[in-house]
C-alpha cells in the first residue's frame, strides 16, 4: 500500500483548505443565497461555480468510467501537471524522473516549483524500459512521469514496461494519456484500484476538439483527489467550461466519428508523406499526429511558415533531429500541406 502521508509534503498533509461559501452548505438545498457578496443581478454569471464540478463529474463518470470521485478536474491539464509537485515535492530536495522527450511542461513546473528534473533518453524506438526508469530514481523521487502515447514521438510506451515502472516504484507513476482517443492501447485509468499510486491524466483538448474550454482531468485513487482539492484554488474551472463540456459529453458518438475520421487521414497523410523526396522517414504513431524526418527540417518549417501553413519544427528537441511534428487536420487542411511540400525545392 501507498503512504501518502509519507509521500505528501507536510505542510500540505497538514493544511487546512481554504472553505468556500458554496462548500459550506452542500448536500442542502437553498434558493436564497446572500453568502458569498455576489451581487444578485446579471444570472447566471453572478453567482460562483460549483467549486467541485459535482455535475459535471457524475457525467465524466459515466464517459470515462471512473467513480466521480476519483476525478480530478483542472484548468487544463497543465493544473493537473502542476498540483502533484506542489502537493508531494519538498522544493529543493526531492527529484522526478521522466522520459525524454516527452511533454515540455512537465519540466517547466519541475523548474516552477524548484524540484530536480531527471530525463531518461528514450531508444531509438522511442521506447524505454522498466529497469532503466527505475535506475534513475533514487530515495528523494516522489514523481515518474510517461506520456503515452509520447509528445513528440506519437507512440504508445510499452504497456507491460509502464506496469512494471508502476508496480515497483514506491512513489507516484503520473501516466499522461492525452491523445489515448486515438490509441488502440487500453488505458490504465481502468486499473485505479489495482495501483494506488497511479495518476491518468486526460483532457478534452484533443479527442474531444474542446482546446478553448481548457478542462483537464487527472483519474486516481480518492485520497489523492481529496489532496488535489485541498490545495487547487477554490473556483479553479469556471462555469462557462462546465456548462460548454457537458454540452460537449452528451455526444460521444459524434467524437468517435471525428476519430474515425483522423485516423484515416493519419494513414492518408503518412502513406503521401513517405512519398515526398524531402521525407527521409516517417515514424510509427498512435497519436492525432505523426513526427517525420526531413532533409532539413528548419528550412522546410520557414517556408511552410511563409505560405500561411504551421507545423511544428522539433529539430532542437533530443532524438527529434530535422524531425517536423505533423497534427492531422480536415482533409482540406492536409491537402493544402502535401501540395505544398510537393512543390518544394
Amino acid at each position: 500500500m501507498i503512504n501518502l502521508e509519507q509521500l505528501c509534503r507536510k505542510n500540505i498533509w497538514e493544511l487546512a483548505p481554504y472553505s468556500s461559501a458554496r462548500n459550506e452548505y452542500a448536500g442542502r438545498e437553498a434558493r436564497v443565497f446572500l453568502d458569498a457578496n455576489e451581487n444578485p443581478y446579471n444570472a447566471p454569471y453572478n453567482r460562483y461555480p460549483d467549486p467541485l464540478q459535482l455535475e459535471l463529474k457524475a457525467v465524466l463518470s459515466k464517459v470515462k468510467g471512473v467513480p466521480s470521485e476519483c476525478i480530478f478536474l483542472g484548468n487544463g491539464s497543465d493544473e493537473a501537471i502542476d498540483l502533484p509537485y506542489r502537493c508531494f515535492c519538498n522544493p529543493g530536495k526531492d527529484n522526478v524522473v521522466a522520459i525524454e522527450p516527452t511533454y515540455g511542461m512537465y519540466k517547466v513546473c519541475a523548474d516552477i516549483n524548484d524540484i530536480e528534473y531527471r530525463p531518461v533518453l528514450l531508444d531509438e524506438h522511442y521506447q524505454i524500459t522498466a529497469e532503466k526508469l527505475l535506475a534513475a530514481t533514487d530515495a528523494n523521487t516522489k514523481i515518474i512521469w510517461i506520456c503515452s502515447p509520447n509528445n513528440p514521438t506519437g507512440n504508445n510506451i510499452v504497456r507491460e514496461e509502464i506496469a512494471k515502472v508502476i508496480a515497483g516504484f514506491e512513489g507516484l507513476v503520473i501516466v499522461d494519456e492525452a491523445y489515448s482517443d486515438f490509441s488502440s492501447q487500453k488505458s490504465f485509468r481502468t486499473e485505479l484500484a489495482k495501483y494506488p499510486n497511479l495518476i491518468v491524466l486526460n483532457t478534452m483538448s484533443k479527442a474531444w476538439g474542446c482546446a478553448a474550454i481548457r478542462l483537464g482531468m487527472a483519474f486516481a485513487s480518492k485520497e489523492i483527489v481529496d489532496i488535489f482539492n485541498k490545495v487547487k484554488y477554490p473556483y479553479n474551472v469556471n462555469l462557462l467550461t462546465q456548462r460548454q463540456a457537458l454540452e460537449a459529453l452528451k455526444d460521444p458518438f459524434e467524437v468517435d466519428k471525428w476519430v474515425k475520421i483522423l485516423l484515416v487521414e493519419r494513414s492518408r497523410m503518412i502513406e503521401a508523406f513517405k512519398m515526398l523526396p524531402i521525407c527521409e522517414e516517417v515514424y510509427p504513431t498512435d497519436a492525432n499526429f505523426f513526427l517525420a524526418r526531413m532533409n532539413d527540417a528548419t528550412k522546410i518549417y520557414n517556408y511552410l511558415v511563409d505560405n500561411g501553413i504551421i507545423v511544428r519544427n522539433r529539430h532542437r528537441v533530443q532524438l527529434c533531429q530535422n524531425c517536423l511534428r505533423i497534427t492531422i487536420g480536415t482533409k482540406t487542411e492536409n491537402g493544402e500541406l502535401i501540395a505544398a511540400l510537393r512543390q518544394y525545392q
